[in-house]
């Protein structure tokens, strides 16, 4: 099969800053019976990861989690670069939150606000372009999208956020004003949205949360331009959660393992993919579980939703993407070293659905952590095309 050499971009040879690169040259390699799917070749800097790290990294228990000081941090460093938005109003009795198990008021950290719920937003990139907002999965931080944003700055405003019950932003004590479910994933985003964009925008998001996305934009095809999925869950067989992250939805051993920094976040992040992340990027990760067991109990909670609503929405974002009324222009991003979600099918549903597919050969299932500049430059090019 020929390889046709499409574009060399020209980057700068250092990682010390998130908006500097390799040279590395994009290869599109046409597929047979498959006119959109492309395949990318990118690369993984040494200094960032270490190659083929084992599926045992994360195992056992440290509830040290690795180093912690009170001095700067990367994730101190991370935090100056957001703001706090306000955003989906917060349904309770306004009664504080207490320990399930021991009825013991919780830390302010697991209590919701009184009003609406804060999110924590890193922007970059001029307010009076076009607006690309960039969703991290499950479970992950908005910091994984921290080597994509500068790239999208140069010709848009890239708006990447935590979730509630993630990163920096509000993580209330279940029952108590949020509890986590899908359905009210769906409504927070939709008031998220509407909090930060007024006018037509774009969206980007990865694994888990997909068909929560899928959802919330089927509802408004009016005010997206176009969407882009990273590893999504697209076929019937990757509706069940990898053990990785279903053991935090079991009856006590999952609380007891969501309060684990090693297991919550580091075993859940590299255990997917080829990659073991250097420490400092480790450490903006494990911060939330260190500080406070709110993290812990909200991986506990979406782990329970996502086990049991799942099927359900895959099953629904398949519906939607496939139905003809879809208008909105979808791309499938695929790091197809994803040791959770298996390729088989996903060529398929992109050609059956008419969806054009880019390949990443050397990512795995966290695409923008592993291949974050190139994917920049390929969210870039799929969307200055279409301007």
């Amino acid at each position: 099969m020929a390889i046709i050499q499409a574009k060399t971009f020209s980057l700068h040879p250092s990682i010390a800053s998130a908006s500097s690169f390799l040279r590395v040259p994009l290869k599109f390699t046409p597929r047979k019976n498959s006119k959109k799917c492309l395949r990318i070749s990118c690369t993984s800097n040494e200094d960032d990861y270490l190659i083929d790290a084992p599926v045992s990294v994360g195992d056992g228990f440290s509830f040290s989690g690795g180093k912690y000081t009170d001095g700067s941090s990367p994730s101190d460093e991370w935090f100056k670069q957001g703001k706090i938005v306000k955003a989906h109003p917060v349904f309770s009795s306004g009664e504080k939150a207490k320990d399930p198990i021991f009825g013991l008021t919780m830390g302010s950290a697991s209590q919701t606000s009184e009003d609406v719920f804060r999110w924590f937003c890193v922007e970059s990139g001029s307010a009076d372009n076009h607006s690309v907002l960039l969703i991290h999965g499950f479970p992950s931080q908005a910091y994984s999208y921290r080597k994509v944003l500068p790239v999208l700055s140069k010709n848009f405003h890239a708006i990447a956020f935590d979730w509630l019950g993630f990163g920096f932003s509000e993580k209330p004590q279940p029952k108590y004003g949020f509890d986590y479910t899908l359905d009210e994933y769906v409504a927070s985003l939709e008031s998220l949205v509407n909090e930060i964009a007024s006018d037509k925008i774009s969206l980007v998001v990865q694994g888990y949360f997909s068909p929560v996305v899928v959802k919330y934009a089927s509802n408004h095809q009016e005010k997206l331009k176009d969407l882009v999925l990273l590893n999504p869950p697209l076929t019937a067989n990757h509706a069940n959660l990898p053990s990785t992250l279903s053991i935090f939805s079991n009856f006590l051993l999952g609380e007891i393992f969501s309060q684990d920094p090693l297991r919550a976040s580091d075993k859940a992040l590299t255990s997917c993919g080829p990659y073991k992340m250097k420490e400092d990027d480790a450490m903006v990760y494990r911060k939330p579980y260190l500080t406070s067991g709110s993290s812990g109990f909200a991986l506990n909670a979406i782990s329970r939703a996502m086990k049991k609503e799942l099927k359900k929405y895959v099953e629904e974002m398949r519906t939607i993407l496939m139905d003809q009324s879809w208008n909105v222009q979808t791309t499938v991003c695929w790091g197809q070293r994803d040791r959770w979600l298996n390729y088989d099918g996903v060529e398929d549903f992109c050609k059956n659905s008419n969806h054009k597919l880019i390949e990443l050969p050397l990512a795995g299932h966290h695409v923008q952590e592993d291949c974050g500049e190139e994917l920049g430059q390929i969210i870039s090019e799929i969307f200055s095309k279409r301007r």
